[in-house]
């Protein structure tokens, strides 16, 4: 302890110093009882502000700014087909595509399902306020498969106003938006959105088309507030597939011969509407607040896969072209309690999902008639259901002046269930029901102003998804009903410094997970899954800011992350497969995981040239494609420029300019891994050298 008090006298010096520009640090609402100082919050949490998230790009892609947090990985496949890859501490890496393990958020109400999957594509970017992302223990407190939280806030209306932008990058890349924003009187306000972006992308067979359209519709008065959001999501992309060891070493930028063979491709479209009403209550109540949240919407995916005709001739096979509609809704009550010198949180929560999922194969006709990339026969026809009920609380008491615990604890239960109306290929119905509790404690130290230490252990579980249920590992029909859920036990340690010139967070964690879920076969373009024993999961991390001057300021942050299997098993090596016969040995790195990471990026405002210079530096450590580790996608390191500048036109206008060299050096990279693919195509490219160029418009009223 001595010598960490050595490395933070300058700091606290430094912080005693006159400065011309007071910093006020963001407040947080994430993991917490109330919204607090960053400083104050006992775990690992951090920030990204709308000028992070315009600075990083298009606003298009979570990728795109997510560099930035220690201890996240998200990861762009540059294939609009799929979702991007995204991991916490590890947590999430095995997932081929979507997301697994985290939870996400929009507004407070969530973009991961009651089984555990979630998408981020409908999240508005632009729109956005603030990005908080929640690593490590307190991430429990959020139920079933949250392994860390990832919640997007959009800006609530302040004045009115307009703006447009437009983006044109390289490879096609073009996108267009509007939004307004407006008080409209007697308590009600607006903000709406509607963007358009199209790109052609720098492989074969990746075209991407989407429109993103938001609605908020605020009320206040008094102590109480009403919002109501609404939004629509369309999307169609081409699926250029990843690539083989011996493909990606040829060419980076190739398209695999069967995405072009079977004209792979998806279309997505999403509604949802969400409706919130908080209450406060009177300093001399025992209630400080009350909330309610209430939201429903739809999903629908058809997707066109690469399975050959002749493998799905088994009568088992559900077929080359996945076509599922998605409803689903939830609600969740809260209330706010004063006692004495404390804040308790109590509530509940309920969400549903019902999924009307068929499966056809991806060709018709046979011999020279043979039309492959079309729809075919029905092979697959479910009803699949899953369902949470929640009760949660949390409390934060002061012990001292310096001294706070916060402790909570999440029940519930998550049912999956699956009615097969398509027997000609076997009965796949069945029904599993997993339990859960969830409890966290946190402990956070204020030895001096500024400084901060804390402590944090909690239980954590994430299920099964209803595709990892889909399949039996012996092949048989029925639900894979000895699947079991993945209890984690995570510990943390950390410290937070904040000054007036430098803001310093630095966090050690261990993460033991029992009955880890991975693949146990793929056979017929069917994907078993068991669960494969311990793991462990610890690392440390470090964020840095320091404002070196009023036109200089220094950011970075850095990962280490050990995550490994504590258990030898037996994985498959390909297609088909039904006995797994490769040995993954103890101590063996969990796939789709990366031992090192780091961001830096120093900005710079020269008084003699106008706008916002910096340089951007990205690295990332090697990853394993698979459990048995035969192969591991290299690191790298990456370097963009940008340059940012604000003409204020008038008292009214301004006009916002962004232009970004992206991968200056034009380094060749693996962008993504697709972990355990069962054909040997694990490699994603990254893009090659990029530009962009951003206009934005801003008119206020």
């Amino acid at each position: 302890m001595s010598a960490f008090r050595l490395v933070l006298t300058p700091l606290a010096l430094a912080c005693g110093c006159a400065c011309a520009q007071t910093v006020i640090e963001p407040v947080v609402i994430t993991g917490s009882t109330r919204a607090q100082r960053i400083i104050d919050a006992p775990f690992a949490i951090s920030v990204l502000d709308a000028e992070a998230l315009r600075d990083a790009g298009a606003m298009v892609n979570l990728s795109e700014v997510m560099s930035r947090v220690p201890g996240l990985v998200v990861n762009n496949r540059n294939n609009y087909a799929q979702d991007l890859q995204i991991s916490s501490r590890g947590f999430g890496a095995r997932a081929a595509f979507g997301v697994r393990g985290l939870r996400l958020y929009a507004d407070g109400i969530p973009a991961t399902m009651p089984d555990g999957q979630g998408q981020v594509a409908h999240l508005d970017l632009a729109g956005a306020e603030r990005i908080e992302v929640l690593r490590g223990p307190f991430s429990a407190l959020y139920g079933n498969s949250s392994g860390g939280v990832i919640a997007v806030f959009s800006a609530p209306v302040r004045s009115p106003q307009v703006e447009a932008s437009l983006d044109a990058g390289s490879f096609g890349l073009r996108q267009a938006r509007v939004g307004l924003a407006t008080p409209l009187g007697a308590g009600f306000d607006l903000r709406g959105s509607f963007s358009a972006m199209e790109t052609d992308g720098f492989r074969p067979q990746s075209r991407a088309k989407r429109h993103l359209g938001n609605l908020r519709l605020g009320w206040q008065q008094g102590a109480d507030s009403v919002v109501l959001r609404l939004s629509d999501h369309t999307q169609q992309a081409q699926d250029p597939l990843g690539l083989s060891r011996a493909q990606f070493e040829a060419d980076p930028r190739q398209t695999t011969p069967q995405a072009l063979q079977f004209d792979t491709r998806k279309t997505i479209r999403q509604t949802q509407e969400g409706l919130q009403w908080r209450h406060s209550f009177d300093e001399r109540s025992v209630l400080s607040e009350a909330a309610l949240m209430v939201y429903n919407g739809s999903r629908g995916v058809t997707q066109w896969q690469a399975i050959a005709p002749a493998t799905q001739q088994p009568p088992r096979h559900g077929g080359g072209l996945v076509d599922f509609d998605r409803s689903y809704h939830g609600a969740e009550a809260r209330v706010g309690w004063r006692i004495g010198t404390a804040d308790l949180i109590t509530g509940l929560s309920a969400e549903d999902q019902v999924d009307d999922r068929q499966g056809y194969e991806n060709f018709t006709g046979i011999g020279a008639d043979q039309v492959l990339g079309v729809n075919g026969r029905l092979r697959r026809d479910e009803r699949n259901r899953a369902s949470t009920r929640e009760v949660f609380a949390q409390s934060q008491v002061p012990l001292a002046d310096d001294i706070a615990l916060t402790g909570g604890v999440r029940s519930g239960r998550v049912r999956m269930r699956t009615e097969d109306h398509f027997l000609g290929n076997g009965d796949d119905s069945g029904a599993l029901t997993y339990r859960y509790t969830n409890p966290v404690l946190g402990l956070r130290w204020t030895p001096r102003p500024g400084w901060a230490l804390h402590a944090s252990a909690a239980r954590g579980f994430e299920s099964p998804t209803l595709g990892e249920l889909a399949y039996r590992p012996d092949n048989q029909a029925g639900f894979n009903n000895t699947l079991k859920g993945q209890t984690s036990r995570q510990f943390e340690l950390g410290s937070k410094v904040r000054g007036q010139f430098i803001e310093l967070d630095a966090t050690v964690f261990v993460a033991a997970v029992d009955d880890e879920i991975g693949v146990m076969s793929n056979s017929g373009g069917r994907s078993s899954f068991r669960n494969v024993g311990r793991t462990r999961r610890e690392g440390a991390e470090l964020s840095l800011l320091w404002r070196a001057s009023a036109d200089l300021r220094l950011q970075a942050a850095a990962s280490w992350l050990h995550a490994t299997y504590r258990d030898a098993f037996l994985a498959c090596s390909g297609v088909p497969c039904t006995t797994p016969s490769v040995p993954v040995a103890a101590g063996n790195r969990i796939a789709g995981t990366q031992n090192a990471s780091a961001y830096a990026e120093l900005a710079w405002r020269p008084r003699w040239v106008p706008g916002e210079w910096a340089l951007e530096w990205r690295a990332i450590g090697r990853s394993p494609v698979n459990d048995s580790n035969s192969d591991f996608a290299a690191g790298y390191a990456l370097a963009n420029l940008r340059w940012r500048h604000t003409l204020e036109l008038g008292s009214a206008d301004a006009l916002e300019l962004l232009a970004r060299v992206d991968n200056v050096f034009d380094r060749v990279h693996v962008g993504s891994v697709i972990v355990n693919d069962a054909n040997g195509r694990f490699f994603e490219p990254g893009a090659p050298r990029s530009g962009l160029l951003s206009v934005r418009w801003q008119h206020r009223f």
